[in-house]
Parts: C-alpha cells; structure tokens; sequence
C-alpha cells in the first residue's frame, strides 16, 4: 500500500483521490459481484483499454482495495477487506444512477450489475 504524506481538507476529498477516475469504481463495481479473471474484466467494460485496466488494477491492487489470486496461469482479482468496505457505497452509487437516468435520457447496455 502506497503512503502520502499529502494533507487533506476533509476525509471525502482523500477518499475521492484514491478512487479518482472513472473506471476505478466501474471495476470495484464489477468485483463487487464477484472475483473475476482480467479477461472478464476485459469483456464485461468494452469501452476501457487493456493498458487502462492494467493501470487501474494495479492502482487499485496498490491502495489495497483489490487483491489478486493467483493459481498456475491465471489470475483473479477480487475486493480485498478494505474493497469490501466499499460494497455500500458502490450499491449506493447503482441504486442513485439506475433511479436518476430516464431523466437525462440514459439507457444502459448491462442491467445485471445489482
């Protein structure tokens, strides 16, 4: 786990910096279902790049809100005891983002995500 020496104004601004960047909550909120190898990953968020999951499972690997498993050749990612604690705030994002989207003319690809 990375350490900073940086000073915040309030515990939400540190939290939002650990999980800055749109695709880090997408993941989390793939994990938070359940473990899944990179390819899943891979083909469960189409729009993200492998160099930018890449990136962003070892971010979240370094913070330590993901753990990777490794058996032989594979390996899984799952949330960790501090991912887990996200779980929450993850559903919490899902319900406001499913509740509030027919007013901005959202639809989604993937409703399977509860």
């Amino acid at each position: 786990m990375r350490k900073t020496k940086r000073k915040y104004g309030c515990p939400v601004e540190f939290a939002l910096d650990l999980l800055s960047g749109k695709w880090k909550t997408v993941i989390l909120s793939r994990l938070k279902i359940r473990p899944m190898r990179y390819a899943e990953l891979r083909h469960d968020i189409p729009a993200l790049s492998d160099k930018v999951l890449t990136e962003r499972l070892r971010d979240l690997c370094e913070t330590g809100f993901v753990k990777r498993e490794r058996s032989g050749r594979e390996s899984r990612y799952s949330l960790s005891r501090r991912g887990e604690m996200l779980k929450p705030m993850l559903q919490a994002l899902y319900d406001w983002g499913h509740d509030n989207a027919a007013p901005f003319g959202v639809r989604f690809l993937d409703t399977d995500m509860n």
